[in-house]
């Protein structure tokens, strides 16, 4: 049989119909960040019925990692297809209301509504199904392939004593767990939605916290001294720290993309007591930093930024600390797994894919890290709007094709 028939085989082996019925049924698996459980034994289950080995790696009380292995013949390389099994979102939110923000999956118009189907369960449906369409095939591989399905990779942590618990502990906690522990390779897509785009890289992100301090007293006795409240101390520095971020701005671009900072949250204060002065009020940023730049750097960077606000508001009390250290990554053009999904894409799509550098990061954050060669390629049909999130069954298919035939290339020789 000659490289056309095998990959004319690999692609009838694509079940629709089957994609279909596995997103209605990850969909309907709520496993927003902590509660990965579920979730993970629907995988365990389906990976067994493939005929894969599986390992099952305890992460913590309620969450896991599942991995299917297929074990080819030796001498080859070993890839690997990662995918996060937690949600942005717990379907509980009032502020969300649209169909694909809840974990009821929707058919409507060729697209696939629900919560996770975007971030990322679709990519899990269609490494899936990829891999039964090559093993249907009947092709043999040389080297290993597994599909990994871990917990907590949404953008959230863990920070001080008021946001603690599993529901926090995201950003990289299931990857990190599973490179930890013994599974690793020399390659991996990630399926993240980058719209069929190939992300060949992507910042990191640095979470600080910068505070200002001042006495706590009652609004009676404040007569005279209102200029040392925290908020007020607050809102001097706060232009400071905007002007600091319009310049990091411009000095960190990379790729197609220019770095950001985003005030991501203040609090200062009680609601509940509000006749007292506040002894301290906090702000949160977070700092997008290119893989070209490394997290000790960075950090440097924003304490200069501090030690300029020390300086320039000595009565400030001004404090600061990190708390998210996720650097950035990136994969060389001519790597030959970034090849084979190019070749792949052009195949079924009829034309390249396009090439992109993003601001958001990914797990590939951990991986890289561990000599993991990683590249960001998944579904998604344009970004999420009021209507939530959803793939168009079209789009399902076509990456499931895609990721069959990278299989075939970079695998079966």
């Amino acid at each position: 049989m000659n490289k056309s028939d095998i990959e004319q085989k690999i692609l009838k082996n694509v079940n629709e119909e089957g994609i279909i019925e596995m997103s209605k049924d990850v969909i309907s698996i709520p496993s927003p960040t902590g509660s990965e459980w579920e979730m993970a034994k629907y995988m365990r289950s389906t990976f067994k019925e493939m005929g894969l080995e599986v390992s099952w790696q305890n992460v913590e009380e309620g969450r896991a990692n599942v991995i299917g292995h297929w074990e080819g013949d030796p001498g080859g390389k070993s890839l690997m297809f990662n995918g996060h099994m937690d949600t942005s979102y717990s379907g509980e939110e009032t502020h969300l209301t649209g169909i694909g923000y809840k974990p009821f999956p929707v058919i409507k118009d060729g697209t696939i509504f629900g919560l996770g189907i975007y971030n990322m369960k679709g990519a899990l449906v269609c490494y899936t199904h990829a891999v039964k369409a090559v093993r249907k095939a009947g092709l043999k591989i040389k080297g290993d392939l597994m599909i990994a399905a871990v917990a907590g990779e949404i953008e959230k942590a863990q920070w001080g004593e008021e946001f603690t618990g599993r529901e926090y502990r995201g950003y990289g906690t299931g990857t990190r767990h599973m490179v930890c522990h013994g599974t690793v390779a020399d390659m991996c897509i990630l399926g993240e939605p980058t719209d069929m785009k190939m992300v060949l890289g992507h910042y990191g992100s640095l979470w600080v916290r910068i505070s200002t301090t001042g006495p706590y007293m009652h609004t009676g006795f404040s007569t005279g001294r209102q200029h040392e409240n925290s908020i007020r101390r607050m809102k001097s520095v706060l232009d400071d720290v905007i002007e600091w971020a319009d310049q990091w701005q411009k000095k960190t671009p990379y790729g197609n993309k220019t770095g950001l900072v985003n005030l991501g949250g203040i609090k200062g204060g009680n609601a509940w007591r509000a006749s007292r002065t506040p002894e301290r009020t906090d702000l949160y940023m977070d700092v997008r930093v290119p893989p070209t730049l490394s997290m000790p750097d960075a950090r440097r960077q924003v304490k200069e930024l501090v030690t300029s606000l020390r300086h320039k508001y000595p009565e400030s009390g001004i404090q600061f600390e990190t708390y998210v250290s996720a650097p950035g990554a990136e994969i060389s053009r001519d790597h030959e797994m970034v090849r084979a999904i190019e070749v792949s894409h052009t195949t079924v799509m009829g034309a390249p894919p396009e090439e992109d550098t993003v601001i958001w990061g990914s797990d590939a954050s951990t991986m890289t890290r561990y000599g993991i060669e990683t590249i960001n390629y998944g579904p998604s049909s344009g970004l999420r709007k009021a209507d939530g999130e959803k793939v168009t069954i079209e789009t399902m298919v076509n990456v499931t094709k895609i990721y069959a035939l990278a299989i075939a290339r970079i695998l079966g020789g």
